[in-house]
């Protein structure tokens, strides 16, 4: 790919210091960022020149779906976590093909770029597929590969074999240049056991892989668990059975104590923040301000797309801040600034990925292009206030291109590596037929 040069109106960089930059210019070669900086102090260049109007900032992530769940959007509405999960989910997920998970990551992989997300971190089965349809979409992706006692563990041999084949679908396809990075996703500890949690994360440190696992997302979901080890939380039962340690990923994290969220900080668990998801299931809130103070890195995630019901990081984004506001009765805890670092340069971190997240040097050129004559941007007569915009006023109708790796996936709000009327096709036939099949 050859450079180019993009003059850009107001560029939201999401660096350490977020930095905005107005007049800006940012280079790229083979997708990758050369140089950022104000455009009359930009070198001398051959490359290529493209002026953007409007805002560029990094590309969202993702911290936590089970997109192909775009099969299942709407099912069990008004129950709980566990009887969604039992009684329309599995039952629906044990039946769906590989051919039905490839169309639901298709098409939820054009809403999720149409959105401005970039990367999305994924826990589901039929993993290859989920590949292959990122990749061609060109979408980013942390495949963490689903292990779950209603698909894959109901005896420990059958769980350990599943281990086996994670890794090594890691040693086949973990390539983070080609965007794919793969991980393990435990379902969690209360549904798989202690044991085989424990197993999954000595596979994980051995390749030094992501452990992407369900946490305290209910309040009683460890109840078992936790009555077998002495009353003691489910955060110190994994703490002291080796679970952590390596790079962990805690999905939700709601119900957790002062000294739960200690732990996380000591080693070093980062959280995927699912604030709609977890209204929607009644599961409560996460106290992500004490998390913050703590020093947790915490990041956001649409969760899937039949308990949300969209991939729409945008909204988190605004509902993360509200939620936390409100639940401390402190106006002034997470604010614009730490929302959209969340959903970018802290989702970056949480997936343990160091080239993206920012628009820096070096970093992946990953970005969005926001529209800046939005009555949204109005008034903005300073830079706070912009900022204050892009989090609780923008939204996904104002993306209007999309870049990954330096290659344009989205155009004047139409996805150009998907057919999206052939994927909704698809997904609204496989869908109907998994719910009758189900009898769900």
């Amino acid at each position: 790919m050859t450079g180019i040069r993009y003059f850009v109106e107001v560029l939201v960089t999401c660096d350490e210091n977020f930095t905005v930059i107005r007049d800006a210019a940012i280079d790229v070669k083979d997708g990758q960022i050369t140089w950022v900086g104000k455009e009359k102090e930009a070198p001398a260049t051959l490359k290529k020149e493209i002026r953007i109007n409007g805002l560029v900032m990094p590309g969202l992530i993702n911290a936590h779906a089970h997109t192909p769940m775009t099969l299942l959007r709407g099912g069990g509405d008004g129950l709980p976590l566990m009887r969604w999960l039992t009684e329309v989910m599995w039952p629906r997920e044990g039946l769906m093909t590989p051919s039905d998970a490839y169309w639901g990551m298709t098409l939820g992989s054009a809403e999720m770029l149409s959105s401005g997300i970039t990367t999305t971190c994924e826990m589901y089965i039929h993993e290859e597929q989920l590949v292959e349809a990122a990749t061609n979409a060109g979408i980013r992706i942390v495949m963490t590969p689903g292990i779950l006692s209603a698909l894959h563990a109901d005896s420990n041999q059958s769980a350990l074999l599943r281990i086996d084949e994670v890794a090594d679908f890691h040693r086949l396809y973990n390539n983070p240049k080609k965007g794919v990075t793969v991980g393990f996703g435990p379902h969690s500890a209360y549904d798989l056991g202690l044991a085989i949690c424990a197993e999954v994360a000595t596979a994980a440190r051995d390749l030094d892989a992501l452990l992407h696992i369900h946490i305290a997302e209910t309040a009683n979901e460890g109840s078992e668990l936790e009555r077998l080890h002495g009353g003691l939380s489910t955060v110190r039962i994994l703490g002291e059975s080796t679970v952590f340690g390596g790079k962990v990923l805690a999905a939700h994290s709601v119900w957790l104590t002062r000294d739960d969220m200690a732990s996380y900080a000591d080693y070093g668990v980062a959280v995927a923040h699912c604030p709609l998801s977890n209204m929607k299931l009644g599961s409560g809130v996460a106290d992500i301000k004490t998390m913050r103070e703590l020093g947790i890195t915490v990041a956001l995630g649409t969760d899937g797309p039949a308990s949300n019901d969209s991939l729409d990081l945008w909204q988190e984004i605004k509902i993360a801040p509200l939620l936390s506001r409100v639940s401390s009765l402190d106006a002034t805890t997470l604010d614009a600034k730490d929302a959209i670092c969340m959903a970018t340069r802290d989702g970056a971190k949480a997936l343990g990925l160091t080239d993206v997240g920012s628009l820096e040097v070096g970093n992946w050129a990953d970005m969005i292009r926001l529209d800046l004559d939005d009555s949204a941007f109005i008034p903005a007569t300073k830079e706070s206030e912009l900022i204050s915009n892009i989090a609780f006023a923008a939204g996904r109708r104002l993306v209007s291109d999309v870049w990954v790796k330096g290659e344009k996936v989205v155009s004047g709000h139409q996805c150009l590596t998907v057919d999206e009327n052939l994927a909704r096709t698809e997904c609204k036939a496989r869908g109907l037929r998994l719910a009758q099949e189900s009898g769900t």
